[in-house]
This record gives C-alpha cells, structure tokens and sequence, in this order.
C-alpha cells in the first residue's frame, strides 16, 4: 500500500510539473508574439513566414513620382508591382487584359470600349470604378505626365456605368491598347491625397513600405489584393553604384538576385557559387548607325549595301556576350511587325567589293566609327572588318555616351555603335529630322500605312513593309537583338526572364 501511495505521489508532482512548464511555454509564446523587435506590436505580416527577398539593381531613383520621374527605373519598380495600367504586356511582349478585362472596337477603330474587371479596389481599401479610369486619363492628357504623348489621338474618355469605358479617338491608333500598357494606362485614386514621391498608392500586389532616395525600396504584399496575392510577403530593392558592387553585394548575401546593367557582365558572376546567370529576350537592338545626310559617304546607297555586305553578322552575334540573335532589320522579334530580314545581306566580300569598286580607291577619304567604352572590342571587329575590304578608310574612336548623344544629334559622325531599346523605336527610320538623317519616301509611306491602320493585322503587315524596305536600303547596319541577364540564389524561382531592362513584375518571386 505504501508503495503504492508514493507512486501516485510521484505521477501528481509530474502532472503538476508538466502543467506549469506547458503553461509557461504558453506565456513565453505569448510574449514572444505580443513585442516585435522593435519593441511593438507584431503584426500579423511579422508573423508571415512566405518570403522576404532581396534584389539588387543599378540606377537608383531619386524620387517614386512615376507621373513626372521620367526614370527607367521608377516604372520598372512600380509597373505591374505597384500601380497597374489599363492593359498589361505579356513576357513576350503581347498585349492582355488589365485592369480592363476585355475591349471592343469599331470598325473605323475610332471607338474602343473598355470592361473593367470585377471587384477592382486600390491598397488602400477604395473600390476602383470608371470614374478613377475617366479622370486619370484626363490627369494625364492635361497634366502632361510622362508618355501622355502616346494619346495624342485621345479625344474623349467617358464613363456609362461603373465597369464600363468609352474611348474615342481623333484619328485611328494602332498603338493605343500598347500605350494603355504603361504609364499612360496607370489608373489612380481620384480621392488619393499622397506625395507621390515618397510613396505610391496604387491597386497592384504590393505596397510601398519604406523608400529611401538613391538606395533602397520595400515592397510589402498588398494583404487586399483583388486578384491573387504576392507569393513574397516582402520585396526590397537594393540599389548599387556599379556591377562590382552589385557583384559584391550577392556575393556576400545580402541580395538574393541581382540585375547586372548588361550581358556583357557575364564574366563577374560565373564563378560565384550557390548562383545561377539566367538569359532573357529583350527588344534591345545593337547596331552600326550611318548618318545619311547629304554630306556624308552615307549618303551613297552602294557605299550602305556594300558595308552590310562586309560585315558578318552571325559571327558577331556569336561572340557577343550580350547578343541573343543577329538582326537583319529595325523590328526584333519582340515587337509587331517584325520578319527575319537577317537573309537580305549575307556575309558576302565579292558582292561587297563589287558595290564599292565603283569608287576609286580613297576617293571616300575616311570614316569614323564612334563607340562607347563597352562596345570598343566590337568596334575593333568592323573597324578589322571594313579596312580589309574597303575603299574607304575606317577608324574608331572611343567616347561617353553624353558626347556620342551629342554628335549624333548634331550630324557629327559618320558611323556609331548605338543600341536601341523600346518597341516602335523603327519610327526612327520614318522621319529624315532623326538622327540618322535618312528619307526614303517609299518607307514613309509604308510607315504611314501602318499608323493610319485600322486592324491589328493590317499594322503589323504595313510595319513589316516598312522595315523590308528600311533594310533593303541599308539605312543602317543592325548586328543582333540584346539579351538580359538575372542572376539568382539556387532555389529562388518566379522571376521574370524577358525584358526586364524595362518591366520587373515580382508578384511571383519565392524562395
């Protein structure tokens, strides 16, 4: 019986003992959960165990105001993440739904309705109908915000019901649903009282945390998003001065993913460990500018057609880091209207020497190529290439990007290693005032053609005809269409691939 008594003596002091330590596990959870490391409450966002990742990046903004920052960077941080826009551009530069969920337009395509999406609502809890689309558009127009421009054709923009938009237009615009894509197609809250430099308020699947000026922005999941939440509980952005930095900074984690300011970076992240360098497409096209104007070597159709002639393109493309294919036009592949226009001149010296054997030999004098610093060895290549096989003497000189802007715009050159980067930029090509100083009427028309379009189809078939001919008329010499490049930790997965030197939507990035 004693026995028996000290047995159960003991069970009850265990009983008690786990009791008590069950109960102070509880309090010390409980406290744990009541004082975030601040010495505040923690919220419900503290407690999130979906991700918080890190991303590196160059050219810092100086402010967040996407309506007047002109700044690259501004809309690839705040584009699709922030604010959304009207229509949206797919990874392969197409245009889809957005905000507006489906468009119909008239035949004279003077007339586009737009349907916005069900139970749209902005960060901070206002519901988003028609009228913020309505006076958004008329903010933009008479504000001039950045790329107001791409209305132009804008005549009204009226509201009959909360989802329903009717725009008309002045004249046909094949470009406009792409326009309403970007920034010109952002729709902001009519009762939003923000400094938009410091913050953003916007219907997208995140929220502006914290913004410090030249170095650093969170982004923390918009917990009300009216469409599938933020895989990452929260994003921060981290800004560098250059790619060794950047490089650095990934190096010693504290970034999980860096954008280098090119391709051509390559070799710094090779051997970083627990990494991986991943390509993308890009409508960023490389190539060899000639000044056209009448006095110019250029001028000359056979002097263009035989400088094409004698530069191997395929070759080129291989050896470029940056390079993602040879480009035979002004469209790349991203963009509408584009044709691989890469067999019009193949690497062919006889055709090339046949061309230019009309001149007699230095009769040309000498032509310059102008190049910045990170293109000096591609430079080299033509400058190797040209003299070989030329009546006229080619040199190269080495200069920054302001000085190569510079004397481009004022017909100061004779041949230039440019890159140019958005879609619809072989507008370029259309007008003798550009840079390149080229008129060809026939194009002019093509290209007129494809602006007065009133189908889709119709556009694209005038811009392959306009760029068939700009080619064919070796304006200037494109070498290859340029390839991003996204490093990222093992195991990161989500991130976008293409074009993300100008759009970063992030709402799909984990690790």
């Amino acid at each position: 019986m004693g026995a028996r008594h000290t047995n159960h003596g003991s069970l009850r002091r265990w009983g008690i003992f786990l009791a008590l330590a069950t109960a102070l596990l509880a309090l010390v959870w409980a406290g744990w959960t009541f004082v975030s490391s601040r010495g505040g409450l923690v919220t419900t966002t503290s407690l999130d165990r979906s991700p918080r990742i890190s991303i590196g990046l160059l050219n810092a903004p100086d402010s967040l105001d996407i309506r007047t920052n002109d700044s690259d960077a501004v809309e690839r941080a705040l584009l699709g993440n922030v604010y959304e826009t009207l229509t949206t551009r797919t990874q392969k530069n197409t245009i889809t739904s957005g905000l507006a969920r489906r468009w119909t337009t008239s035949s004279d395509a003077l007339t586009y309705v737009l349907t916005l999406r069900d139970g749209l609502r902005f960060s901070n809890g206002d519901a988003l109908d028609s009228d913020d689309v309505v006076w958004s558009l008329q903010r933009i127009i008479t504000r001039k915000y950045v790329d107001s421009d791409g209305l132009d054709a804008l005549k009204s923009v009226t509201a009959s019901n909360a989802r329903t938009v009717t725009l008309t237009l002045s004249k046909p615009d094949p470009t406009l649903l792409r326009t309403l894509s970007g920034r010109a197609g952002i729709v902001y809250d009519r009762n939003a009282d923000i400094d938009y430099a410091t913050t953003a308020l916007g219907s997208g699947p995140f929220t502006v945390g914290r913004f410090t000026a030249r170095s650093s922005l969170t982004l923390l999941r918009n917990a009300d998003y009216w469409g599938s939440r933020a895989d990452a509980s929260q994003i921060t952005l981290r800004y560098y001065s250059d790619d060794a930095g950047l490089a650095a900074a990934l190096t010693s984690d504290d970034i999980d993913m860096a954008l280098p300011s090119s391709a051509l970076e390559s070799d710094r992240y090779a051997s970083l460990s627990g990494t991986r360098t991943v390509y993308g497409e890009t409508t960023s096209k490389t190539l060899l500018a000639f000044n056209t104007g009448a006095d110019s070597l250029f001028s000359d159709e056979r002097v263009r057609t035989s400088t094409r002639y004698f530069i191997d393109t395929a070759a080129i493309a291989k050896q470029q880091k940056d390079a993602y294919a040879p480009l035979g036009g002004p469209i790349s592949p991203l963009e509408p209207g584009y044709a691989d226009l890469t067999g019009l001149y193949p690497y062919d010296v006889a055709k090339g020497q046949s061309l230019i054997g009309f001149f007699a030999l230095h009769y040309l004098g000498t032509a310059t190529i102008l190049t910045p610093s990170r293109y000096s060895s591609l430079a080299d290549t033509l400058v190797t290439e040209l003299s070989k096989n030329n009546r006229y003497e080619v040199t190269k000189q080495v200069v920054d990007d302001a000085t190569l802007a510079r004397r481009m715009t004022s017909g100061d050159y004779t041949m230039a290693i440019i890159t140019m980067d958005d879609t619809g930029d072989a507008s370029r090509f259309a007008s003798g005032d550009s840079v390149f100083r080229y008129e060809n009427s026939d194009a002019q028309s093509a290209y007129d053609q494809a602006m007065s379009s009133t189908t889709d189809a119709a556009y694209r078939s005038h811009l392959k005809d306009f760029a068939s001919i700009v080619s064919k008329d070796a304006a200037s010499a494109w070498l290859y269409t340029r390839r991003n490049i996204v490093v990222v930790r093992d195991g990161t997965t989500g991130y976008p691939t293409n074009m993300t030197d100008q759009m970063l939507p992030l709402a799909r990035l984990s690790d």
